[in-house]
């Protein structure tokens, strides 16, 4: 089974349009999108994540159409998307607690160890974070409810290059499970050249390349 399965994807915005994107990506693998500002790959990611309403085509999610139960497929994904919002208010620890109640699979343990591993302050406020310290709290929290796939858009920007190094490492790692994907869209191309297996190249809308990347590199 497929993590990932898209077919002739599109949508048109004002000035833009994606058109018949077709990706695969298997379990156990990790794939990049690359591609300019306004190339697509967040067009991408809201549709599979059904933020936004496709034009036409298909997106299945390890192995079911996205747009059925859309709720209990969501416990399987954990995002982390380029502006990463929670309540200012809220700590670290506070936001746990209520993801232990969104989540059926939360997993306070696991999360105590990301928070320790990203070097997350458990009580002070998230209106003090850098957006390097709010990227790290949101992929602690999409790593701690046991997700098979990962979506993440852009979650290394903002991070300094040693804690990008040990970010990228985390995300490896989940993929040794060959149950386990990710899809990562990023501008930093040598993080992809780091840990992805596939590559594929977004521009104005379509999608010019996608190979593994060990044919590309």
């Amino acid at each position: 089974m497929n993590a990932l399965e898209i077919r002739d994807l599109c949508k048109s915005y004002p000035g833009f349009s994606l058109q018949n994107l077709t990706l695969t990506l298997p379990q156990g693998c990790i794939m990049g999108l690359i591609g300019e500002n306004g190339a697509g790959k967040s067009t991408t990611i809201r549709l599979i994540l059904e933020m936004a309403q496709k034009d036409s085509g298909s997106i299945r999610i390890l192995g079911k159409d996205n747009t059925e139960n859309i709720s209990l497929a969501k416990e399987d994904i954990g995002v982390v998307l380029d502006e990463v919002g929670f309540p200012e208010c809220l700590t670290a620890q506070q936001v746990g607690n209520i993801m232990k109640n969104t989540y059926r699979n939360w997993d306070m343990d696991v999360y105590k160890k990301y928070m320790k591993e990203l070097a997350l302050p458990e009580n002070k406020e998230f209106k003090e974070f850098s957006r390097g310290m709010k990227m790290k709290l949101g992929i602690a929290v999409a790593l701690s409810h046991d997700p098979k796939l990962l979506i993440l858009d852009e979650a290394t920007s903002g991070l300094d290059p040693v804690i990008r190094d040990e970010v990228l490492d985390i995300f490896s790692e989940f993929t040794r499970d060959e149950n386990h994907a990710v899809l990562m869209s990023s501008h930093i191309v040598s993080d992809l050249e780091k840990i992805c297996d596939y590559i594929a190249f977004l521009h104005k809308g379509r999608l010019l390349l996608c190979e593994e990347k060990d044919r590309i590199m």
